[in-house]
């Protein structure tokens, strides 16, 4: 099969077809999401998991072509989308089925590639960290990025108001189109201001880390919830511990690659959580695939480099055709 090997100098090559262990499936993938951890596994800076591939590519959607022995729940040729460890770049992908969803209602193949990564991380991290409720204010950073768009949307079916920090004007526009209630250019506004004249955040969806910690910590309400999920402004920073107390608030900081297959917070625990919560929203049609764009396996540099750019709105997708 074909697959994109290296590091910092991508290139296709050929591998052995993958074969199912006896809880996994083989998926014939159509497309891949492309996500900063690619970047920053490129770059040398986020190495996979222990026993996963080194190819790139943490999502990927397809059809079944092959079973383990252990396997009940899937076929050979349904049409699913997957989370992975690693691997998605890639004419094909071996995969524990436990991490596997079906093609949601009325989306297209290709476009249920730009779901697993961004359903799993928010399903996981606003609902069973954060406990996010209806009536609830959310912010999220990042507003227009892939994680930030699928957010809005599941945010604004379920009756929570939801608050966006991004930069120019049509992402901003882009959010509101989505359903956010307070938009936010942060690079004229303070953040912090904003959110408090609304009443604080209830919860704060965060990709910047360390450069927002502080502020982050004075926006949220009493009660507030801050999650970290990134660490796009840096890892060290100091946490202004009187007034989290003050505010009976807490910080919590995940990861999703590096969990386990099975067991407590698992990844299986997570995508069955995605599938019950969010998977009727996308059948449903109230929560969609925001893609910005698509390339060829062979234009993977490309790829890379619009999601770089930070002028993407939605995800990036690689199409294995």
């Amino acid at each position: 099969m074909r697959a994109i090997a290296g590091t910092d100098q991508l290139f296709v090559t050929t591998l052995p077809d993958p074969e199912p262990e006896p809880t996994d499936v083989v998926i014939d993938v159509v497309a891949a999401g492309v996500n900063r951890a690619d970047l920053l596994q490129r770059a040398g800076h986020y190495p996979p998991p222990p026993g996963a591939v080194d190819t790139l590519g943490l999502e990927v959607s397809g059809r079944i072509s092959a079973v383990g022995r252990h396997v009940s729940d899937w076929s050979i040729g349904d049409e699913v989308c997957a989370l992975l460890a690693g691997g998605g770049y890639a004419e094909k992908v071996a995969v524990p089925a436990v991490q596997v969803l079906p093609k949601p209602l009325g989306v297209d193949l290709i476009s249920a590639a730009a779901l697993p990564e961004v359903a799993c991380t928010v399903a996981s991290n606003l609902f069973d960290t954060a406990h996010l409720d209806n009536g609830e204010l959310l912010l999220i950073h990042g507003g227009s990025s892939g994680i930030g768009t699928h957010a809005t949307q599941v945010a604004h079916a379920l009756g929570i108001r939801v608050a966006v920090t991004a930069r120019t004007p049509d992402k901003l526009a882009r959010c509101q189109d989505l359903g956010a209630d307070i938009l936010i250019d942060y690079s004229t506004e303070d953040f912090v201001q904003v959110v408090r004249d609304s009443g604080g955040a209830d919860v704060i969806l965060d990709i910047m880390g360390a450069a927002y910690l502080e502020r982050n910590v004075k926006a949220l309400r009493t009660g507030g919830r801050l999650v970290i999920i990134g660490m796009q402004g840096g890892i060290k920073a100091e946490l202004p511990i009187g007034t989290l107390l003050s505010k009976r608030a807490t910080v919590h900081g995940t990861m999703l690659r590096s969990r386990p297959v099975e067991g407590v917070g698992s990844k299986a625990e997570v995508v069955a959580s995605t599938r019950r919560v969010t998977w009727p929203l996308i059948d449903e049609g109230r929560v969609r695939p925001i893609v910005d764009s698509t390339f060829p396996l062979d234009d993977v540099e490309a790829a890379h480099a619009r999601l770089d750019s930070g002028g993407a709105i939605g995800k990036v997708l690689l199409t294995m055709g």
